[in-house]
């Protein structure tokens, strides 16, 4: 199933989906239809700056969303909280071959809406996200920081094209959890989701406002593009380390501009990226209990255990032995 929108002023998903499936929206609910799959869509509002839209479903085919920039002008932030299980794909420019991650596709984007993208989720897997629509202007209010580094500036600023990745935390992926089981037949409901989401928002921005106050570069739909292929070679080869001289050419860009906008979207370096998605990877291995250390770590390119076993714990507190006996 393909559903294709653009970011118009007056866009409301839910009830353009609804009318894409020919299912009907009760109380701000949409029900998916017995012969796609199972679940709901719904949306909450808390006044016209801050909405959200809760998506809770199976789909017994593969769902491909494609939010297309209208060019007339949305002025809502929008957030994508994803805490999802299987493997999710995320593109710009409609690019296929771009997975957000390897091991764990819980992830938060902040996008502005004149960013094109296109997100994919594959059939007959629970699909669970939260997408929070917010005015800047409210969400400044709403943070009331006298000193905002570059980034919520940029975010909480108008006009401002941008998009950022933050990982998911557990104390974020646990707060989702309980969003998701709110009953929203009780009287109170309303108010203690919008609680709740506020929360979400807090745990969001306490990692945004711990990011390094530089320069923010203005970016496009082709240039996210360019920098989730280079994430996905990152990711596609953890025993390799990477080189910027050549991901620059695959990239299309000037090493320093890479640089610059990896770091910007991201929120660390190309190598400091690259060592923490390759540390993960040896925790994922090493909790399977089906490699030993030593086939961990010249699993993922280690020529010197005694390197390895001092940067895994140098990220963990412990050394890869130790972390492999725990419960």
């Amino acid at each position: 199933m393909i559903f294709n929108f653009s970011t118009t002023p007056d866009f409301d998903f839910l009830t353009h989906f609804a009318r894409h499936i020919n299912a009907p929206v009760r109380n701000n609910m949409l029900s998916i239809p017995e012969s796609l799959g199972e679940g709901y869509i719904r949306k909450l509002s808390f006044g016209e700056a801050f909405k959200i839209t809760q998506h809770h479903y199976t789909l017994r085919e593969d769902l491909v969303i494609r939010r297309n920039a209208s060019g007339l002008g949305n002025k809502l932030i929008t957030i994508f909280f994803y805490s999802n299980e299987q493997t999710l794909s995320i593109a710009f420019n409609d690019d296929p071959q771009v997975l957000f991650s390897q091991r764990d596709d819980s992830a938060i984007q902040v996008t502005s809406n004149d960013l094109s993208s296109t997100i994919r989720f594959p059939a007959n897997h629970q699909v669970n996200y939260v997408v929070v629509a917010i005015a800047p202007a409210y969400l400044k209010a709403l943070l009331a920081m006298e000193n905002a580094n570059a980034v919520i500036g940029t975010i909480t600023g108008s006009g401002n094209s941008f998009v950022y990745f933050e990982g998911m935390t557990a104390e974020t992926k646990l707060l989702l959890k309980h969003i998701a089981a709110v009953d929203m037949t009780d009287s109170l409901s309303l108010f203690y989701m919008q609680v709740k989401v506020l929360e979400l928002l807090y745990l969001l921005f306490r990692q945004l406002a711990s990011r390094e106050s530089t320069v923010q570069h203005r970016i496009n739909s082709a240039d996210v593009e360019r920098l989730m292929r280079i994430r996905n070679e990152l990711l596609s080869e953890l025993s390799v380390p990477p080189v910027i001289s050549e991901l620059a050419k695959i990239a299309a860009m000037s090493e320093t501009k890479l640089k610059q906008l990896f770091k910007q979207t991201f929120g660390d370096t190309i190598y400091n990226y690259y060592q923490k998605a390759r540390m993960g990877e040896a925790a994922f291995l090493l909790k399977q209990g089906k490699r030993s250390v030593a086939e961990v770590g010249y699993e993922l390119g280690f020529s010197n255990l005694s390197h390895f076993s001092r940067l895994f714990e140098k990220h963990y507190g412990v050394t890869p032995k130790c972390f492999s006996k725990q419960d």
